[in-house]
Formats: C-alpha cells, structure tokens, sequence
C-alpha cells in the first residue's frame, strides 16, 4: 500500500493513475477477504487446467500426492502454556525465556501469536516447530499441480487431504492410480482408495507391521513406473520454498496461508507452460 503513493510500476499494475487516489489500507483487506471467501485461488487453479492447450499437457488417468512442512509466522517464545500458566519471558522488547527441560505438547501449549498453527517435525531427528501442512495432487505426465491446499497439523493430515483432493479432482466415474510415500500406506486410506475407484500405487511400509499393499498392485509394471514418477511431486514443494515465499510466508491463519500456497501453485504451473507449449507447438 506504501508503494503505490510513488511507484508507478506498481500503479499501472492495479490500474491506477499518475493522479487517482490511492484506497486506504482497510478497502485492499475488505477487498482481500472477499477473494478467501469466493476462494478464486482455487477457481483460478481449476480454471488454468481446463485451457485447451494445458489440458493436452496433462495425464487424465496417473496421478501422485504428497504434503510439506510450511513453517508458520510466529516465534517459539510465542508457544506457551494454555490459560497463561507458564513461566513468562523476562522484560523488555525481546525478552529472553529459558525452555530447558520443560516439556511442550499441542495438547497443553498454544501460540499466542498464531493459535491455529501447530509444533510438528517433519521426520526423526528434525527440530519441531509451528507449522502448517501444504498438500498437493500432481499429475504424472508433466508434473503439474492440479489440485492443492493447505491444512493445520495432524497426525492424519496428508492422507485427509489426499483424499480431499481426490475427491474433488476426480469424483470416481474413472479410475486412476494414485502414487505416494510409505506415510500413505494405512489400511483405512487404501480401503478408502479402493472405494473411490483408486489403485493405490503407495510405497510399501514394512516396518514392525505388514503394508496394505500386496501383490494385486505390486505386480504391475505401473506401479513401479508410479514409484518413479511420483517424486516429482516434491518439485512445486522445493520452487515454492526457495522462489515461491513458501519457506516462511508472513500471513496469519489458515484461510490467508491456504491462499498463498494455492496461487504459489498455479504459479508454479505457469511458469512451466511456455517451455511445454513451445515443445507441443
């Protein structure tokens, strides 16, 4: 909003004049949460896919999920106790506060900057911190997102959201395969998948237990060629942390950091179009 008083890039972008008044800040947040309620990200997303020439990029029958650690904008010294009952950081701007030894969970801690975000840690050995979980559903022919969202942490997280995209990607009236990670490999989401006319080419998770997946699926020449494919789905994940301002975006609450990590996507789409397009022309 301090940009568009003096430059003028900024002016021609959102249509206004040398002269013409600039909306104070209160109009661009009214006009902002409209654009989250009516969801145009999605609708943009959904939009861009059917476009005759992105349309013929896409495979309409193999497809890939997976989720990502978005880290939130809110500092661990904001993680205390529920009801204010721990101990308080010392005075001052930025005060210091000791956490050693003490046990911090979701279940008894919370945000006080940011109360829908959650502490989470990607894998063992990683340090947890308040994040969120951006999930995406990739296509396998080129890589693009085709579905996207942004969820609070849970255990079940990924595979909700997997299912939500799915869902509402394709409603079941053809089958596709679906590839994923050994985090997917449940026996609920498999059955789940079954059900709505997936085949579930999920790595297997032989760890102290037995996968869900057998030999039906492991058998087939697609599965293997899914496996492969299906790493390719961490590629919107690493352009949007490293150019997308994924790695920490500086938005509050779930409904404004879902809208960033769904326009990040269709960005993330949009840039591979003309190098696609040309190779097709």
């Amino acid at each position: 909003m301090e940009q568009l008083h003096y430059n003028m890039l900024y002016r021609w972008f959102v249509g206004l004049g040398v002269d013409d008044p600039v909306w104070v800040p209160t109009v661009f947040s009214k006009n902002r949460d409209r654009l989250l309620e009516a969801e145009v990200a999605r609708k943009f997303l959904s939009e861009l896919l059917t476009h005759k020439e992105v349309r013929a990029l896409l495979s309409d029958e193999h497809f890939s999920v997976d989720g990502t650690q978005v880290q939130a904008w809110a500092s661990m010294k904001s993680f205390v106790a529920k009801g204010g009952s721990g101990e308080p950081p010392s005075s001052g701007r930025n005060g210091e506060r000791d956490f050693h030894g003490e046990k911090r969970s979701n279940d008894t801690h919370a945000s006080t900057t940011e109360p829908e975000a959650k502490l989470y840690k990607k894998g063992k050995g990683k340090e947890a911190k308040l994040s969120y979980i951006g999930n995406v559903m990739t296509e396998n022919r080129n890589g693009f997102v085709v579905e996207a969202e942004l969820r609070p942490v849970s255990g079940t997280v990924e595979r909700e959201a997997a299912k939500a995209m799915i869902v509402r990607y394709s409603p079941g009236a053809q089958r596709i395969t679906v590839g994923a990670d050994k985090g997917f490999d449940t026996a609920d989401f498999v059955a789940d998948m079954r059900a709505f006319n997936v085949t579930p080419h999920i790595a297997q998770n032989t760890t102290a237990r037995r996968s869900a997946i057998d030999g039906r699926t492991t058998r087939h020449s697609g599965y293997e060629i899914s496996q492969q494919k299906r790493k390719r789905v961490e590629e919107p994940f690493g352009w949007g942390k490293t150019i997308g301002g994924l790695a920490r975006p500086m938005l509050r609450g779930v409904k404004k950091l879902d809208f960033k990590f769904i326009w990040t996507m269709v960005a993330y789409d949009l840039i591979k179009l003309p190098r696609l397009i040309g190779a097709a022309a």
